[in-house]
């Protein structure tokens, strides 16, 4: 009986089965939607450092035959020929992805998997829906990667760019656009392989099930073999109407008449037959319009990136997609997954994903702060050697540090604190290290004093960073950014980061006078920020 996989889950091909033959297939379609389905040959790098070992459909089998693209059989969409020991040896991972070739997105396929069959009988099987993703074109589905030996791993992971994105993800090159090439599909005898599932009937039947297709009788006698490679994509037929989403009964068709209350004319109703009068999309869970703006609508920041504590776009368009839809998959659609494509992405505002296959370089965060991970990650413990444990405890800066490496995605935060991505270019900004979640080991760090004397109970000493990268600044509830003035006076317990070319001093309003009365104002001690233009500070509404 083959074995079910969740996105994540891993085994030795040793342990699903004794054959090295195998028999991949993968179905994955959607109306009007047209998807290549390829095999990439990766190195112990995990980049295409041969081309050859690219399998798709203008190149169906690697130059030794041990990885074979079969075409369309047995119920799939593709399926592949794999013979794990005739692989070189500088192949160290075969992962198999789907890309789809024109308009469309992942979140309109319908239930799909891939499953490895051996002598005839599956042995194990991933699943997947278009639920699970957005806005990606593209969709790594399962690897086979060598660790010490064979080893199968389920990875469902979204891609934003289509086959050329992924293409040079892993290094290779995209080749100028040439007039297309008609396939030359392999002739093969009547009969399935025998490491490939029996083969089906011609009539039209559903998805296999978990076991491997029974064996069905051939074509009638004297009939030409059909070839088992066909055309490298699926294309739905023009006249299937849009499925409806994942747990949404389909809309019944209606006759165009009077418009009911509240809907637009022209516009289908929904399910049912009503329309509720349109409502104001509701801002995502925990989230509060920015000071100065409306509610509902988007206003771009200054230079086009969002400003500090202030949500990206898309976070005020989910909700008004989740309104359209009915059901369990509408129901969480404003808190699915961002869209990949940069190296830092906040998911909300007490969450951050970091993608370590961006920009290769390793990320240092703090212990504990790892809520979910995905792909192959690495945590190793970053110590600050004597030195730095010394001046940590000395200055109350220590950062109890973690190391993130590996090619894959990491989501950070900490007891609900709201995060922040600066991105520095060259520059350099000072942070409390109470206030760093997280930052690119390619920045440089020091522990910098503040210039004064007597300051009671207040901190006299910060982190500064400097270079190229980005740091991940944690606050209590939305900051403020302020620039800096001749008069401008911070709470040292509720400053959170100001620019590192600010000058910094000590102010104290403590009197001799005023300490004759008892108690005081509870704001005696101030940090005076001076400097040129353009320097700034934040400021959070929470003093530690």
């Amino acid at each position: 009986m083959a074995r079910e996989f969740q996105r994540g889950h891993k085994a030795k091909i040793s342990d699903l089965t004794a054959g090295t033959d195998l028999y991949v297939g993968v179905q994955i379609a959607g109306p009007g939607l047209a998807i290549d389905i390829s095999c990439f040959g990766l190195d112990a790098n995990e980049q295409l450092s041969d081309d050859r070992y690219f399998v798709f459909y203008n190149q169906p089998k690697s130059p030794e035959e041990s990885i074979q693209q079969l075409g369309t059989q047995a119920g799939d969409s593709e399926s592949f020929r794999v013979t794990l020991d005739r692989i070189p040896q500088n192949i160290h991972k075969l992962s198999f992805a789907a890309s789809i070739d024109g308009p469309g997105q992942m979140s309109q396929i319908g239930p799909g998997y891939i499953r490895i069959v051996a002598g005839g009988e599956e042995v194990v099987r991933y699943s997947f829906t278009g639920a699970e993703f957005s806005t990606e074109r593209a969709l790594m589905i399962g690897d086979f990667y060598l660790k010490d030996v064979w080893r199968f791993a389920a990875v469902g992971q979204g891609f934003d760019g289509g086959l050329a994105a992924l293409l040079k993800n892993f290094g290779g090159e995209v080749a100028e656009e040439e007039e297309p090439q008609q396939a030359q599909a392999p002739a093969q005898a009547a009969g399935a392989p025998g490491f490939a599932p029996p083969p089906q009937a011609a009539a039209p039947a559903p998805a296999p099930s978990f076991n491997a297709p029974a064996p069905s009788s051939g074509g009638p006698a004297g009939a030409p073999p059909q070839p088992v490679h066909s055309a490298p994509t699926m294309v739905g037929p023009l006249t299937t109407p849009p499925a409806a989403p994942y747990g949404q009964p389909p809309h019944p068709p209606q006759q165009p008449g009077t418009p009911s209350y509240g809907q637009v004319p022209g516009q289908q109703s929904g399910y049912g037959g009503q329309v509720p009068p349109p409502a104001p999309a509701p801002a995502p869970y925990g989230q509060q319009p920015s000071y100065g703006q409306v509610p509902g609508r988007q206003t771009p920041p200054y230079g086009g990136q969002p400003a500090f504590g202030q949500q990206p776009p898309q976070y005020a368009q989910q909700p008004q997609q989740a309104a359209a839809g009915q059901g369990l998959a509408a129901a969480l659609q404003p808190y699915k997954e961002a869209p990949t494509g940069a190296r830092w992405t906040p998911q909300n505002q007490q969450l951050m994903r970091v993608d370590l296959s961006m920009g290769g370089q390793a990320v240092l965060a703090r212990q504990g702060s790892m809520v979910l991970y995905q792909g192959k990650v690495d945590f190793s413990y970053k110590g600050a050697g004597f030195a730095g444990r010394i001046v940590g405890n000395a200055t109350g800066q220590e950062m109890q540090l973690m190391r993130c490496t590996g090619r894959g995605q990491v989501f950070l935060a900490e007891t609900g604190a709201h995060l922040h991505a600066i991105e520095l270019q060259g520059d350099g900004i000072c942070v409390s290290a109470e206030n760093v979640l997280a930052f690119d080991e390619s920045l440089q760090h020091e522990v910098r004093r503040i210039e004064g004397h007597g300051i009671p109970g207040g901190a006299l000493f910060t982190m500064q960073f400097q270079g190229t990268g980005t740091v991940i600044v944690k606050t209590q509830g939305v900051p403020v950014v302020l620039p800096v003035t001749p008069t401008t006076f911070a709470d040292s317990n509720a400053i959170v980061a100001w620019s590192a070319a600010s000058q910094v001093i000590i102010s104290s309003q403590v009197r001799l006078r005023r300490n004759a009365y008892p108690g005081h104002s509870g704001e005696t001690v101030n940090l005076q920020f001076r400097g040129a233009p353009g320097n700034f500070i934040v400021v959070q509404p929470y003093e530690v």
